[in-house]
């Protein structure tokens, strides 16, 4: 799946891209606002696609003074498709916390980071999982294990792409906290926690305990 633009895995032409900045805005945009948004084509290309796209009574237009505004049609039969397909990273993130969340061992902390958080990247990028397991916890606990693989295969299974998971204890969060390591900037910046405790909040008690000892 293009971590970019969903979408393209069942519109990969130029629609796409269109139908998502449009399914995810309530107000008409003009030409060149979808283009700039939609980051593909040209703004002719765009405009050629949009009105096509009017023709069928998919999108909206809207004579506003000199600009032609455009806006997708919600009562459209088709448009609770395009709704879906738009949002089809938020319903991944939603799917990968739902399946963590149930985990018997659950973890301190889970989070996206990387291309999905980000929102960008390709068709061939990773899906990249910070998972932090318990102290107590033996880093080859055969359910553990278990889970956390089953976690790398929900994610072929509902995408394509490749998982990667960077999994580590808590007192090794702590030690690359104190090692100032570079990684915790792609873990950071920006992420999505996909379990109730921020990663920021970790970090904060983790550097809390380094000073106490």
């Amino acid at each position: 799946m293009d971590l970019k633009s969903p979408i393209s895995v069942v519109v990969p032409s130029l629609d796409g891209p269109v139908l998502q900045v449009l399914a995810r805005s309530e107000e008409g945009l003009s030409g060149r606002q979808i283009h700039k948004l939609a980051g593909s084509g040209s703004v002719a290309g765009v405009r050629l696609v949009l009105q096509r796209l009017a023709a069928t009574g998919l999108v909206h237009v809207d004579d506003v003074g000199n600009s032609l505004l455009y806006r997708l049609n919600r009562k459209h039969l088709v448009a609770p498709a395009v709704v879906f397909l738009a949002d089809l990273r938020s319903t991944l993130i939603s799917r990968l916390a739902d399946e963590i969340n149930g985990w018997r061992i659950p973890p301190v902390h889970a989070s996206v980071y990387g291309a999905l958080a980000r929102g960008d990247g390709d068709p061939d990028s990773d899906v990249d999982l910070l998972l932090i397991r318990p102290d107590h916890l033996d880093a080859g606990d055969v359910l553990w294990e278990d889970q956390a693989g089953r976690l790398m295969q929900t994610v072929v299974d509902l995408t394509g792409n490749p998982a990667h998971v960077f999994e580590l204890s808590r007192t090794e969060l702590a030690g690359h906290l104190a090692a100032e390591e570079p990684i915790l900037n792609d873990w950071m910046r920006p992420s999505i926690q996909l379990t109730p405790l921020p990663l920021a909040a970790l970090m904060a008690e983790s550097g809390r305990t380094l000073v106490a000892q």
